[in-house]
C-alpha cells in the first residue's frame, strides 16, 4: 500500500468503509465470532517467528529474518482483527480493519506507518526471490544484503508491534 492511501485511510473514514466493504464483498474480510484457540495461535505463531530471527540474526539469514519480522506482525494484527470479529486474507485488508478497529485505540498511526513498512519489504524480498528462483545465474542484489543493525532494529520495531498488540489482548 502506497503511503498516500494509508494515509486517506486514516483520515477518511468514507474512504476507509468503502475500501472494507470492497473487501467483504470480495470475501477478503469476513466476519467470525472470536476464537481465543485461534487468537492464541496467532500468538504462538508470533513468538516461533520472533524465536526464528533471534535464532539466525548472527547466521546470515537476515532477508528471512525481516520475512519473520513482518510475519510476526502480521500474525499480531490477524489476531488483533479477529478478536474484533474479522477473519482477512490480506494484508492491505488487514490494515484497513487496524485503522477501523484500533487507531487511537492503542495502535498509532507511526505503528500504521511501521507495519505497512515492513510489508513493503518483505513484498520486495518476495519478488526477489521469486525471480531468483527463474534464473539459474541470479545473484543477490542490494535487496539481499541487509545488515545485521538493519534486521536488529526491524526486530526491534516489531517486538515493540508486538507487544502493543499482545497488551491490546490482554485488555479484552
Amino acid at each position: 500500500m502506497k503511503i498516500n492511501e494509508l494515509n486517506l485511510l486514516i483520515k477518511d473514514k468514507q474512504f476507509l468503509d468503502k475500501k472494507i466493504k470492497f473487501y467483504e464483498s470480495k470475501k477478503i474480510i469476513k466476519k467470525q465470532e472470536p476464537n481465543i484457540f485461534e487468537i492464541k495461535g496467532h500468538i504462538e505463531k508470533v513468538n516461533h517467528n520472533l524465536q526464528f530471527v533471534n535464532d539466525n540474526l548472527e547466521k546470515g539469514y537476515n532477508d528471512w529474518c525481516i520475512t519473520g519480522c513482518y510475519y510476526s506482525m502480521y500474525h499480531s494484527a490477524l489476531a488483533l482483527a479477529l478478536s474484533k470479529s474479522y477473519v482477512s486474507k490480506n494484508h492491505d485488508a488487514t490494515l484497513c480493519i487496524l485503522i477501523k478497529e484500533f487507531y487511537n485505540k492503542g495502535i498509532s498511526e507511526k505503528d500504521l506507518e511501521l507495519f505497512n513498512s515492513l510489508f513493503i519489504s518483505y513484498v520486495d524480498l518476495i519478488v526477489y526471490v521469486e525471480a531468483k528462483n527463474k534464473r539459474e545465474e541470479a545473484t543477490y542484489s542490494t535487496r539481499y544484503d541487509f545488515t545485521n543493525e538493519t534486521v536488529e532494529e526491524l526486530r526491534n520495531k516489531a517486538v515493540q508491534f508486538v507487544n502493543k498488540a499482545k497488551e491490546i489482548l490482554r485488555e479484552k
